[in-house]
């Protein structure tokens, strides 16, 4: 039933499970608005007794969250979720009691604008060295991918997304290969570059969290502990990870203490098709098993979490309608759930898609109030070969929306010369402030 309510996703075609028409979607719609919401918490959808994801759910369930709309169905929680009295307060008062499968339920008969007026009333906001989720705040990675992970070419790609004013979020790079020494190296360039100018923002290499444990037990200066993660337990073995080895990360990210306006030290990233590429989607649809990795990330209080909502490629989101869908269900889905949800606004080159959808999904998400975006040098990643957003997008975005970066951030923006009291970034060439040239001459 939930596979048949879905919007059409090719992934789901590709598995079998996608409704046959319209007319069977429509009708599944229909029966799921009936269904009470208890019943999730009655009938697991992949079985509790061999995956600890759903063990996860079930067992933190908050039955007290929960009890404000346990009475209702999956049609009427969504009604709920539009009235007016699902407030900001009483959006977070529920969070903790709503399954990932809730979540996933209520989406698939909601509307694009329904998604987009829900997710703006919800608040999430957490803190390591800037503040992220704030209102009137939009905060954006910085994402300086090399190649070759030469420590030059990321600098100079980390001094462009600087003078643009992106990266509050966080100064993440994927780097090239998953050899320890090359992550130390990297983690050890970024956070000298921080410290040297004293940057309140955090920096990260998406390094696999088993080589994380290791380079923080060297004693490298770890900001953010990085997990893809997704979810099943058989989803997860594929990307070598399970519950335990999470909370051993996490224990040890917190122990460092590096953070100084709060301990939100983890960072996720999900992407629809994940689970059905493993083969371990227990015959669920994939947005559903999307949603289900938000109840792994909820556990260990992130700073960050994101779907990446078009890298997994064609085969699972075809085209830009289904790639703007999806990206507003995985929005929704994680601020319900209580997470610090942001997006990788992309799409790889073999999909039916161009930045004319990403211009659309950009523009929507900002407006349901997305936590942060993902930028990159002149939306072409050059390590990972996908389509992503600039860092003249977030100004774009900021510009028209009346927004700005995170209130640390934002400050050192001023105090730098970087940009002037009212937000307006100050070109290189015309009058940019001693620190400005520095930090130029530095890096080249």
């Amino acid at each position: 039933m939930l596979a048949a309510a879905s919007a059409l996703r090719s992934g789901d075609e590709l598995a079998g499970l996608a409704a046959a028409s319209a007319t069977r979607r429509v009708a599944a719609r229909w029966v799921l608005a009936d269904l009470p919401l208890k019943a999730f918490l009655n009938e697991a959808i992949v079985p509790y007794e061999s995956d600890e994801v759903t063990r996860l759910i079930i067992d933190s369930h908050d039955a007290a969250a929960f009890a404000p709309i346990a009475h209702l169905t999956v049609g009427g929680f969504r009604d709920w979720l539009l009235s007016e009295a699902a407030d900001e307060a009483a959006l977070a008062a529920i969070a903790r009691g709503v399954t990932p499968e809730m979540a996933a339920a209520v989406s698939k008969l909601m509307r694009v604008q329904d998604l987009i007026a829900v997710a703006k009333k919800i608040r999430v906001v957490t803190a390591f060295r800037s503040t992220i989720g704030l209102t009137g705040r939009l905060s954006t990675r910085l994402q300086p991918n090399h190649p070759a992970d030469d420590p030059r070419g990321i600098a100079a790609a980390v001094l462009d997304g600087l003078l643009h004013g992106v990266g509050d979020a966080v100064i993440g790079v994927n780097p090239a290969t998953d050899s320890v020494p090359a992550a130390t190296t990297l983690i050890r360039m970024l956070d000298e570059l921080r410290e040297r100018y004293a940057i309140p923002t955090q920096t990260c290499v998406l390094t696999h969290v088993t080589n994380a444990l290791t380079i923080m037990e060297r004693g490298a200066p770890v900001d953010l502990v990085f997990q893809s993660v997704a979810g099943s337990e058989a989803a997860n073995a594929g990307f070598g990870i399970d519950l335990a080895v999470l909370r051993e990360a996490h224990a040890a990210a917190q122990a460092l203490g590096r953070g100084t306006v709060g301990q939100n030290a983890m960072y996720f990233e999900t992407g629809q098709g994940s689970a059905l590429s493993a083969n371990a989607h227990h015959g669920v649809d994939q947005q559903t098993m999307e949603a289900r990795a938000y109840a792994v990330a909820r556990a260990f209080d992130p700073l960050l979490a994101n779907t990446v909502v078009g890298f997994i490629g064609p085969e699972y989101l075809y085209d830009g309608k289904q790639i703007i869908r999806a990206g507003l269900e995985d929005h929704f889905c994680g601020k319900l759930l209580g997470l610090p949800m942001g997006c990788d606004v992309c799409y790889t080159n073999h999909a039916e898609a161009d930045q004319d959808d990403m211009d659309s999904l950009m523009t929507l998400l900002t407006v349901a109030g997305c936590s942060f975006l993902i930028c990159v040098p002149g939306s072409d990643d050059v390590m990972l070969s996908y389509q992503s957003l600039s860092n003249h997008d977030a100004l774009y975005l900021r510009s028209i929306m009346g927004l700005r970066p995170a209130p640390e951030f934002e400050a050192w923006l001023e105090q730098a010369g970087i940009a002037a009291p009212d937000g307006t970034l100050r070109a290189l060439a015309d009058g940019a402030s001693p620190f400005v040239r520095q930090l130029a001459e530095t890096i080249s």
